[in-house]
C-alpha cells in the first residue's frame, strides 16, 4: 500500500486541478456570454448575440463535466475536511455559472428581438446595472478562486444596491410601458433584461456564499434570512 500512496496522491492532485481548472474556464465563458449579450443589446450588434447563443452549450458542457469529476473524486478518493469542501463548492459554483449563462441568453434573445425594431434610447439605462452584476460575478469568482471569505460575504450587502437599482428601473420601465405607444414592446424587453440581471447579481451572491464555505467551513446561506427576521422584529 506504501508505495501506491504518492501514486494515489499525485492522481489525487491531478484530479482536484481538473476540477478547479474546469470551474475557472466555465466562469470565464459564462461572463464572457454576459459581456456580448449586454454589448449586442446595447450595440445592436446580432452576429455578438447570435454568438451567445451558439456558445451557452459549451458552458452546459462544462458544468456536466464538472459534476463527472467531482463525483468521481467523491467516490474514489472520499475526501474530508477541506478537500471535500472544495469538490462540492465547485459542483455548486458550475451550476451558479450555468445559470449565469442562461441569463445571458435571455439578455441576447431579447437582444436580437430589439435590433430588429427601430432604436430605443432608453437601452443604455440598462448600463449602470450590468457595471453592477458584473463587478457581483467578478468579486464572486475572485472569493472562490482565492479562498476569501471576507471577500464572498461583502457580496451579501452590496447586492442590496443591485436590488434598489433594479427597481427603480422596472419602476420607470413600467411607467414608459403603461404609456403605450410604438416603444412599448421595447420596455418589455428592458423589463426582462433588467430581471436577468437582477437574478445574474443574486447568483453571484450565491457564490460567494460558496467561497466563504470553502474558506471558513462557515455556511452564511440562512444567517442572512435570520437577520432579515430580526429587523423586521424591531
Amino acid at each position: 500500500m506504501h508505495s501506491e500512496t504518492p501514486h494515489i496522491l499525485r492522481e489525487f492532485d491531478q484530479a482536484f486541478s481538473a476540477l478547479r481548472g474546469e470551474v475557472i474556464a466555465m466562469a470565464g465563458q459564462a461572463r464572457l456570454n454576459l459581456e456580448r449579450a449586454v454589448e449586442g443589446l446595447l450595440s445592436r450588434d446580432l452576429d455578438r448575440c447570435r454568438a451567445v447563443v451558439a456558445d451557452d452549450d459549451e458552458v452546459d458542457d462544462a458544468e456536466m463535466r464538472i459534476d463527472r469529476i467531482g463525483m468521481e473524486t467523491l467516490v474514489r478518493f472520499h475526501p474530508v475536511a477541506s478537500d471535500l469542501r472544495q469538490v462540492i463548492t465547485s459542483m455548486k459554483v458550475a451550476a451558479n455559472l450555468e445559470r449565469i449563462s442562461d441569463h445571458a441568453v435571455n439578455i441576447a434573445k431579447r437582444a436580437r428581438k430589439m435590433v430588429a425594431r427601430p432604436a430605443c434610447p432608453e437601452v443604455t439605462f440598462i448600463e449602470p446595472l450590468y457595471a453592477l452584476a458584473d463587478q457581483q460575478v467578478r468579486d464572486a469568482l475572485s472569493a472562490y478562486t482565492d479562498r476569501n471569505a471576507e471577500l464572498g460575504q461583502s457580496l451579501q450587502a452590496r447586492d442590496k444596491e443591485l436590488d434598489k437599482m433594479h427597481k427603480r428601473l422596472i419602476a420607470t420601465f413600467s411607467a414608459r410601458l403603461e404609456e403605450g405607444g410604438e416603444k412599448a414592446e421595447d420596455f418589455l424587453h428592458l423589463i426582462f433584461v433588467a430581471r436577468s440581471l437582477e437574478r445574474i447579481g443574486d447568483l453571484a451572491v450565491n457564490i460567494g456564499e460558496d467561497a466563504v464555505y470553502l474558506d471558513s467551513a462557515r455556511d452564511i446561506r440562512h444567517e442572512k434570512t435570520r437577520q432579515a427576521q430580526l429587523d423586521e422584529a424591531e
